[in-house]
């Protein structure tokens, strides 16, 4: 593939992924609610991947040319968000200062100090939890499905669906270089400010169900309009 082909298209899913939407609130709130991030950093990356491989062999062309798949899917995206974000207003941490600096959570788990607050839900289930916003993503399938195509060449030496599968791995380096940095940032937060744990944590709950009613009137409106 051509080198600058793959540079612009890097800077272009890099761009893409630095603006904040569902997978930025839900890896802010598993930076602030568990033990370590990875589970659910695994799972977007692995509802990108999927979607990559579904584009790479054909699939992602058939979804663009169905026009209300994308709109049953971004709904049902809208509903999942709606659902994570509730529960993490209904279910924020809970925070109080103990000695040497730390905290500890009601269960007199330590946090802040270094040391991270106990696990809300077992690894599995935050992986598959992560699989299902990165793969109900409508910006993600946006990227994927529509923008993705654009940066293959015709006339290459690598078949198309290679590109593609190259191209979808690019974004998904991305996806972990960028939301590595605002899981990780959401800790380093806590490790210094404890108290500020419940106030992320209900600002990325609510971010979620913002977002969600953003995809519903955004997919009205094209629909009205």
């Amino acid at each position: 593939m051509d080198v600058q082909l793959l540079i612009a298209c890097s800077v272009m899913m890099t761009l893409m992924v630095l603006l904040p939407g569902p997978d930025w609130a839900y890896l802010i709130a598993a930076g602030t609610r568990e033990r370590t991030i990875l589970p659910s950093l695994a799972g977007i990356l692995v509802g990108y991947l999927a979607v990559v491989a579904a584009v790479a062999v054909g699939v992602g062309a058939a979804v663009a040319a169905l026009p209300w798949f994308i709109v049953v899917l971004t709904l049902a995206a809208a509903a999942y968000l709606t659902y994570l974000g509730v529960r993490v207003l209904r279910e924020p941490p809970v925070v109080a200062a103990v000695a040497g600096g730390g905290a500890a959570t009601a269960d007199g788990t330590l946090v802040g100090a270094g040391a991270p607050a106990a696990a809300s839900a077992r690894p599995w289930v935050r992986l598959l939890q992560g699989a299902g916003v990165s793969g109900l993503n409508p910006k993600g399938l946006l990227v994927l499905v529509v923008l993705l195509p654009q940066f293959t060449d015709a006339a290459g030496s690598w078949p198309i669906p290679v590109q593609l599968a190259v191209l979808g791995l690019i974004f998904v380096g991305a996806c972990a270089a960028v939301y590595s940095i605002v899981g990780y940032g959401a800790r380093r937060v806590l490790r210094l400010r404890p108290s500020a744990m419940r106030v992320v944590s209900r600002v990325s709950g609510a971010a979620m169900i913002v977002l969600a009613g953003v995809l519903v009137v955004e997919q009205v409106t094209h629909l009205v309009g």
